[in-house]
């Protein structure tokens, strides 16, 4: 009898450390910014688009671009840092001009990116964190599904939680982007805001303004979008997820759905 008081006080002593051994499981997407929390060392986050539709309708064509299988692996080297890698493994893109009728369609693969994540400030209880992420993109596939050319780029997330339960966010974002001829680069930046509050332990919800100045060659725009955004987690590594996004501008595509989610290994 006394050896098994003891056990079972020993399970109740353990039981809160088990609690906070949660894994760290946080998972980019569904967000249209970036994102300071990195994958532990030795584990591996693994997060993908089921199915990503964009409409882009203009007064002389329409554009609609599909993209399946849409994958980023998230692997921990460090304490505060990962590397990714990211491959669009499938995208068909289908242009109607208004005019004649004729229509365009073009499969193919898409790029290959490599990414490092350093989170430079922030844990668990404190408010605010931020981080940085640098990458460059390789072209392997064929336009307008790939980019034509390499690019490279810079990203700076930025979030504060003001309860428990609601956070706003900032993600500052420069690129050397490719060329829309396929050749060369040229400067685009873009700033996104935004909300995320926590409906319940596993469903949070997501409110997201993007601003974009886009300087390519053939035309400089400035894109205007806004997101909203649902995950629901069923298990503590497991993530489903999906985005709706809507062009505020006439230089901005018109309407994008995604679909997805994450898993942790």
């Amino acid at each position: 009898m006394k050896r098994l008081f003891s056990g079972l006080l020993l399970m109740a002593a353990a039981t809160p450390a088990m609690a906070q051994d949660e894994p760290r499981f946080c998972p980019t997407r569904p967000s249209l910014g970036g994102s300071s929390c990195t994958t532990e060392p030795g584990q591996v986050h693994f997060e993908f688009s089921t199915l990503d539709w964009q409409r882009d309708d203009r007064s002389d064509q329409r554009d609609d671009r599909i993209v399946a299988a849409d994958l980023l692996a998230r692997i921990g080297v460090g304490k505060d840092t990962e590397v990714q890698f990211g491959w669009t493994a499938f995208g068909h893109d289908r242009t109607r001009d208004k005019t004649t009728g004729q229509i365009d369609q073009v499969d193919g693969t898409g790029d290959i990116s490599f990414a490092v994540r350093e989170h430079l400030t922030g844990e668990k209880g404190k408010p605010f964190s931020a981080g940085i992420q640098a990458f460059v993109t390789a072209p392997t596939g064929r336009y307008p599904i790939g980019a034509g050319t390499w690019s490279a780029g810079g990203i700076i997330p930025v979030q504060y939680n003001l309860t428990e339960k609601l956070a706003v966010d900032f993600t500052g974002e420069a690129d050397a982007a490719a060329n829309q001829s396929g050749a060369g680069r040229h400067l685009a930046y873009s700033g996104i805001g935004g909300l995320r509050y926590k409906l319940t332990d596993d469903i949070s919800l997501y409110q997201e303004l993007s601003v974009e100045r886009d300087n390519d060659p053939s035309g400089h725009e400035t894109h205007l979008l806004a997101a909203s955004s649902i995950a629901w987690r069923p298990t503590k590594r497991f993530q489903i997820d999906l985005l709706g996004a809507f062009g505020l501008n006439r230089d901005t595509p018109d309407v994008r759905v995604i679909s997805g989610g994450a898993i942790l290994f």
